[in-house]
């Protein structure tokens, strides 16, 4: 039996979080955060003190990380050694830390098992940066979600505006992320060719998901 795939890629702040977990319940597809796992790899690289760059270390590191997704009620909650790790993983640091790590290539194989596993057994959205162009090139149905990226920064300072961290500081590390992301050289953010571009700069999430509700269900 042929599942249904959809990937929703974009840049950093775009809301492709929330977007996708409202589109998964809409569908009654599992969500699969994509990022979340590469940011998980950054939290543990960074607690075990792992020196990433040193090839031989992150491989065996690797090789004994153990990450999933369970749920609790409706929502997928990330444990890495049956440890909830969902609280750690959202700082401003590791998201730096996770964008540097997942250009690596072996970081990147190491967790492209575990989502193409998820997709051969159930229906998902998966929400990341290369999910329709390397890991799920034949995706049912992709999107690309994008937004400006003063609106992007302006969103993530609201949502972290506790952490006292200035707005301009977000907006700088947002830029620089989105540099790093589009121009490395291994899966380098960008829009797969048959991917549906929606700008959010203006869109509130229940005018997007129904946005991509109404292309799914038309096609």
């Amino acid at each position: 039996m042929d599942r249904r795939i959809i990937t929703i890629d974009g840049p950093a702040g775009a809301g492709k979080t929330t977007v996708s977990k409202a589109l998964a319940r809409e569908l009654g597809c599992v969500y699969v955060d994509t990022g979340a796992l590469y940011r998980a790899v950054a939290f543990e690289i960074k607690r075990r003190q792992i020196n990433w760059e040193d090839s031989a270390l992150l491989e065996q590191f690797l090789a004994c990380l153990d990450l999933d997704f369970v749920m609790e009620g409706r929502e997928p909650v990330l444990t890495s050694s049956g440890r909830d790790i969902s609280a750690y993983i959202r700082t401003n640091e590791i998201s730096m830390l996770a964008s540097a790590t997942s250009a690596v290539p072996q970081v990147r194989k190491a967790l492209l098992g575990i989502q193409r596993s998820i997709a051969g057994e159930r229906d998902a959205v998966f929400e990341g940066r290369d999910m329709g162009t390397a890991v799920f090139p034949n995706a049912s149905y992709k999107f690309f979600l994008t937004a400006d990226v003063k609106v992007r920064a302006r969103r993530r300072f609201e949502e972290s505006n506790a952490s006292g961290i200035s707005f301009e500081k977000i907006l700088e590390d947002m830029a620089k992320r989105d540099r790093d992301d589009t121009q490395r050289a291994v899966s380098p953010l960008k829009q797969a060719p048959d991917a549906i571009l929606i700008d959010a700069t203006e869109l509130d999430v229940s005018q997007v998901v129904e946005k991509m509700k109404s292309i799914i269900i038309v096609t």
